[in-house]
This record gives structure tokens, C-alpha cells and sequence, in this order.
């Protein structure tokens, strides 16, 4: 991820783009790509530690932090990272980091870790799925919406920002090659979801 993907959504902002205060049809028709069903699979509980990567304003992470002990998120651009403090603002388990995922330096373990509509952005998403292996708790879980768009550009219509379309394939096999074991892969009507475990003596 870079500076023109962090601008991009930092203009979003600015134009009070704001998924966590959409209308409740637009909130139904996100859910096509997460929702509810992608949340029970994390099988969250008031024990639990859980980092989102690609936070946004927190359209996950206000249904997400309640239902654990701590949330971390973490996202690239500085402005929605405001809009996200104040949109969760309520909570006092939540901690949220502006900076790039693979570039940040984590000094802790999460029992869950998940993602939703981000990994388009990120072109080494082999380093991506090393880093979220070291994250994981011994049989932590980490869960994955990857659009089924195929598109190369994001249009904004003022301009294209290139993004890295995620093919299913591919991903089953960055999760082959570390120490994850893919539990569950399905579909729902715009995104493949998958819902992975960490044992820690699958692989070193």
C-alpha cells in the first residue's frame, strides 16, 4: 500500500464518505461482502483480542469491538483513522494505528485477526499473509473477504487507482505456505470468504 492509496480515501473523508453512517440499504448491501455471517466466524468472545487490518471509519469494528476484549485496527490513511477514533470512540477496548500493515511493527499476539475489501490494495500479499501467521495466538483464526471483482482499477471518476485483484487459487496457496490450515472457503454473492486456523505445529 502507498501515499495514493492513502490519499484516495483521505478525499473520501473529505467528502464525508462515511460507511459506518450509510443508509440501512447501503449497510444490506455491504453485507454481501461480510455481514453477519463473516463475523460468527470469528467466533468472538469477551476473552478475545482481535486486530482488523484496513480498519476504514470502523463500518466493521463497530459491531466487532463489542464482542471481544480488545481491538486493535489498523489502517494507512490518517483521516479516516480520525473518523474511525470518532465513530468508536464509545468504546474502551478499542486502540486504532495509522499506519501501513506491513510496515508496522506489532509487539503483541491476536486471537483473531480479520479482513474485508483491503487485500485488493496490498501487491505482496504473499509478506502479508507471513506477517498475519506471526500475529496469530496459538490456534487463533484469521478470516478473509476478498472481492470477486477482477478489475485492476478502483475509477473515482476524477481518477484510477490501481489495486491487486485477489484470485481464490491464490490465496489457498499463500495460506499453504505458512502455518495456517484453511478450515473453510465459500462464497457469498460479490466475495470469496475464508476462514483459516492457526495450530502451531502445522508448519514452522
Amino acid at each position: 500500500m502507498n501515499n495514493t492509496i492513502a490519499s484516495h480515501y483521505d478525499i473520501l473523508i473529505d467528502e464525508n464518505n462515511d460507511p459506518v453512517h450509510d443508509p440501512e440499504p447501503l449497510k444490506e448491501y455491504m453485507d454481501k461482502w461480510d455481514g453477519q455471517g463473516f463475523i460468527n466466524k470469528m467466533e468472538l468472545n469477551a476473552e478475545k483480542s482481535v486486530l482488523e487490518i484496513g480498519v476504514g471509519t470502523g463500518r466493521l469494528a463497530v459491531r466487532t469491538a463489542p464482542l471481544c476484549k480488545e481491538f486493535y485496527g489498523i489502517d494507512i490513511s490518517t483521516k479516516t483513522i480520525e473518523r474511525a477514533k470518532e465513530n468508536l470512540s464509545s468504546f474502551e477496548n478499542v486502540e486504532l494505528i495509522c499506519s501501513d500493515f506491513l510496515e508496522y511493527n506489532f509487539t503483541r499476539l491476536f486471537d483473531v485477526v480479520y479482513s474485508s475489501l483491503t487485500f485488493m490494495h496490498i501487491s505482496e500479499k504473499q509478506k502479508a499473509f507471513n506477517l498475519i501467521g506471526k500475529l496469530l495466538a496459538p490456534n487463533g483464526k484469521f478470516v478473509l473477504s476478498i472481492d470477486k471483482n477482477q478489475d485492476e482499477f478502483i475509477d473515482t471518476n476524477t481518477s484510477k487507482i490501481k489495486v491487486y485483484p485477489d484470485k481464490p487459487s491464490d490465496i489457498e496457496e499463500y495460506i499453504s505456505n505458512i502455518n495456517l490450515k484453511l478450515s473453510e472457503h465459500y462464497e457469498t454473492e460479490f466475495a470469496h470468504i475464508f476462514v483459516c486456523e492457526y495450530t502451531p505445529n502445522i508448519k514452522s
